[in-house]
């Protein structure tokens, strides 16, 4: 393991690991303010196509409280190519290798999208390792539509379309503007369609993989999940994951509320970041919540827990 150290500011550090499991090279980016010395940190699990370094505007936000630690998982941004045949499994304990090298033997757990699913499958096999979860935008099934743009997406790239496949991707993760208002929808949706025109060979073959892992695989295993807080939620005009499915996530768990995020779609946490970090922050510190002006109402779901078993 390496590390590359750099000041984010004067009361920041920057620290860039190189690590490797199971053959396959990936990396970690974990920002840490003395602050908050000896707090368990929160990582943070991005969709298939984020990397380390999204979540930058939300680590100010974080780090005033806790450590944070973002990664290229195999698969992802500058890590190895990781060949669908390896599924959740793997990318969960790809995690658990990263915070034990760190010495992080507890986490707070964030996954988005995709990482959630990684997030519910690492909470299943390594329990005694999570202090709490939030699930942004997570879901137990493939969407339909999901597959179904896949396998357009497919098409389109076989054929050298790069403007039909970004326009794809905008139509998939984006609601459409009658739904209801969407902070930024117009710059989301310029982003999504400038990064699918201008993504590498490399990256489309990367993200390709992530589909056909997820086609599969899965997105959810059952199993009986630790008896620790969760929060799941999105925005309140998701279509690719609608609320009813973060409501469902949230019900796997023995503690956890839902909520959405108002005037937000699948990216609430790219549309409104701010907002989204201090419910994170107000979350896995314990502060009240439910007040927010930008949150719909908070739902509280509580059931018996499960007896855990080795997954």
């Amino acid at each position: 393991m390496t590390a590359e150290v750099s000041r984010a500011s004067a009361n920041e550090t920057v620290m860039e690991h190189r690590l490797s499991y199971e053959g396959f090279a990936y990396d970690a980016r974990v920002v840490g303010s003395p602050a908050a010395p000896g707090a368990v940190p929160v990582v943070i699990l991005g969709g298939s196509s984020q990397d380390r370094y999204t979540w930058v505007r939300h680590e100010t936000r974080l780090t005033p409280t806790a450590a944070v630690v973002t990664v290229d998982l195999p698969g992802y941004g500058s890590a190895d190519f990781l060949p669908a045949t390896y599924g959740l499994d793997f990318l969960a304990d790809a995690v658990h290798h990263m915070i034990t090298g760190l010495g992080h033997p507890v986490v707070h757990l964030m996954g988005a999208c995709y990482g959630g699913n990684v997030a519910l499958r690492f909470a299943q096999r390594h329990p005694e390792a999570v202090r709490s979860m939030i699930l942004a935008g997570t879901t137990l099934v493939v969407p339909e539509n999901f597959k179904a743009a896949v396998a357009g997406w497919e098409e389109m790239l076989r054929r050298g379309d790069r403007v039909g496949y970004a326009s794809g991707m905008v139509a998939a993760f984006t609601a459409p503007a009658e739904l209801g208002p969407v902070r930024k929808r117009n710059v989301m949706a310029r982003m999504l369609h400038r990064q699918g025109t201008n993504r590498t060979a490399r990256e489309l073959r990367m993200d390709a993989e992530h589909s056909d892992r997820l086609l599969r695989h899965g997105v959810y295993a059952s199993g009986p999940l630790p008896d620790v807080p969760c929060l799941a939620f999105t925005g309140e005009y998701d279509t690719l994951t609608p609320p009813s499915d973060s409501r469902q996530v949230a019900g796997l768990f023995p503690r956890a509320r839902f909520t959405t995020v108002k005037e937000t779609d699948h990216l609430s946490l790219l549309e409104r970041p701010s907002e989204v970090a201090d419910l994170w922050q107000r979350f896995y510190t314990g502060s009240p919540f439910d007040e927010l002006d930008f949150l719909n109402d908070v739902e509280r779901l509580e059931r018996p827990a499960a007896p855990l078993a080795a997954v």
